[in-house]
Parts: structure tokens; sequence; C-alpha cells
């Protein structure tokens, strides 16, 4: 597969000065992982994704985790490459942005791009040291493999390069989430002959049956979005109603992050999980009636959830302020005669 221009885009690793290769013992895969391996393998090669590599300096083993059908899918480890490698401070978008600027257009489309990071290439240099084993023999990457430091910034900049003139207009893009979103039928149909167009000069290739065309309604970046406003997801509210009364740290610290994701959406949700927040700080470790009455309120509070509205620019907005000893709450509201819309909340505790 060409892939995109080296001129538009290439991932550069730029090892720190000096440092030692490592070189990985390799480990044995059985059964249905090695059947996996050997089939990914056999694919990238086909590809023309990797190459056979002799005397690599470093030497990395492949990982068999299950993906989301419930089937082996084979990665690299690449932890100590990424060790050797600065960071890239390329800036990734604001997420909440991003979902706010998304909201309050009627006719919105997604495409997913096939095989997205491998249509980026490494820089020449740079593909012996991505170099793994497996029994099929020691192979290294031509394209930009998932795992490696940095891959987001790259697809980044390469995202914004494409749609530089239609980001913020008729597209957002968060490294491969890219949503298309228009006012009105018409004007969907001009936006995505514009977006397929761009595609093409770039060379990026889609998939079709993984790209979803003309929706009124759909999950941008973790949250549902439409002409109605921003919704919470669905599914992470299911797994805060699922869940059973915490037993173990780890489970409180897992109840902790799925309220985070869903706290724009939970008015005064500080006040509202305080007990968890304090199990979590340190003031008490057992999970008592309070931390139980907490969660049950919250579980009822979540079955309907707030309807976030999408700001506009240059429009007056109402900041409401609540403060305690222990924690502090605010809301940003669109305040219209006989109608109040709730833009989005934020509640933090306070150190004593």
């Amino acid at each position: 597969m060409p892939g995109i221009d080296r001129a538009v885009a290439e991932h550069r690793l730029s090892l720190k000065p000096g440092v030692t290769p490592v070189t990985q013992k390799k480990r044995s895969f059985g059964g249905e992982k090695q059947q996996a391996i050997r089939e990914e393998v056999e694919k990238l090669l086909a590809a023309g994704f990797i190459r056979e590599i002799t005397y690599p300096s470093w030497l990395a083993n492949v990982v068999v985790v299950k993906n989301n059908s419930e089937k082996w899918w084979m990665c690299v480890d690449f932890t100590d490459l990424n060790k050797a490698c600065p960071k890239d401070f390329y800036p990734l978008p604001k997420i909440d942005r991003l979902v706010d600027s998304s909201a309050g257009y009627s006719m919105i489309s997604f495409v997913d791009c096939f095989s997205g990071y491998h249509q980026i290439r490494i820089i020449k240099d740079d593909e012996k040291h991505t170099s793994f084993i497996t029994d099929q023999g020691t192979f290294c990457y031509k394209v930009m493999p998932f795992g490696l430091k940095n891959g987001d910034a790259t697809y980044q900049f390469m995202i914004d390069t494409m749609f530089k003139k239609q980001k913020g207009r008729n597209i957002e893009a968060y490294v491969d989430d890219v949503l298309i979103k228009s006012k009105c039928v018409k004007q969907h149909i001009e936006d995505l002959c514009e977006t397929l167009n761009t595609c093409r000069t770039y060379n990026i290739k889609l998939t079709p049956l993984k790209s979803i065309f003309g929706s009124a309604y759909g999950k941008f970046l973790g949250n549902m979005v439409s002409a109605r406003g921003i919704e919470a997801n669905p599914e992470k509210i299911q797994a805060i109603q699922e869940m059973m009364s915490p037993r173990t740290i780890e489970d409180k610290q897992k109840l902790n992050g799925r309220v985070t994701t869903l706290s724009r959406f939970i008015s005064k949700s500080g006040e509202r999980c305080l007990p968890f927040f304090r199990i979590l700080r340190g003031k008490h470790q057992t999970w008592n009636k309070e931390c139980g009455k907490a969660f049950q309120s919250l579980k009822e509070y979540l079955l309907s959830p707030s309807l976030l509205s999408a700001p506009i620019q240059d429009e007056d907005l109402l900041l409401y302020l609540s403060a305690t000893d222990n924690l502090v709450s605010a809301v940003l509201v669109r305040e219209q005669p006989g109608r109040r819309s709730t833009i989005s909340a934020t509640s933090f505790t306070t150190p004593k």
C-alpha cells in the first residue's frame, strides 16, 4: 500500500544520544497465540508493512492480547525502545473543545482510516530500531506501528496537515477519530465530497464498513453528540450501574475513574462522591454505609443525566459557584427567558 507521502508526514524516533540498545530475550507462545502471530506476520509482510532483518541492535518481543471481538491480536512490546525516545511535544487538541464544537449539527459522519498508523512511514534510518522476534524470524517495521512513543503526535500532525482548510469548519479530529459535521443534508453531501477528495489527494485509504455516513447522532471521543447537544455515553453509565459495591482499593480506583469520565455531566459530582474521594485520599479505607448511600444516590442520578449544550462563540454565559470547607463546585449555564441550558459542570475537593 503506497501510504502517505514522506513529504507530508513520517515518523522519526529521535533516539537519545549514547543510549544502549536493548535486546529482549525471546518469549515462547503456543496454540492459538502462535497461530495468531503467524497470521499477523504473514499479513504484514504481504502488505509491505514489515521486512526481514538480520543482526538487529534493538530487538523486542511480540505480545498477544484479545481485542474487542475476543480474537487474539499481536502487537510489539516497545517498552525499552520507548524509554530511549524523547517526548514529542506536538500539541494534541483539547477533547472537551472538540466535543463542544461537534454538537448542534443535524448531520454528522465518522470516517475510519484503513490501518491508519500503518499509512505513515518510518524514516529509513529508524526502521532497524523497530525490530521484533517471532518463530518466523526477525522483522522490522517500514511503517509506524501501534505502541511506539509519539505515534499519536505524528498522526495528529498528519491529520492537521491534511485537513488544515477544513478543521473547525466542517471537520473535528483527534488523532484517528475524525468527524464531519454539517447543518443540513445538502451541505453534508458537499462536506463529504470535500473530505473524500482530500483523502484522495493525500492517498489516505478508508474502511467503509467501519465508517458511518449521514447520521443524526453518534459517539465521538467518548461522548454522544447530536443536534440536541452532548449526552453521556450510555456504556459508561451502564458500567457504573452494573458495579457492585467496591471491595478492594482497585475497585474503588476503578469507580473513581469511571465517575471522572462522566464528571461534566454530574452536577456537584465532588459532593455526591466525596465519600469515595476520602477513601482514595487515605482519610479512611473501609467502604461504609455513607459510601454505600452515596453510591446508590449516584446510580439514581445517572438514570437521567444532564443534556449539555454546546457554547456559542462570543455569547454571554453565567458561572455558578458553590464552595465549602471540603470542595468547590461550578456549573456553566446559558440562561434564556424561561429556559436554562447547562454547558458543563465541574467539582473538586480542597486540600487541608
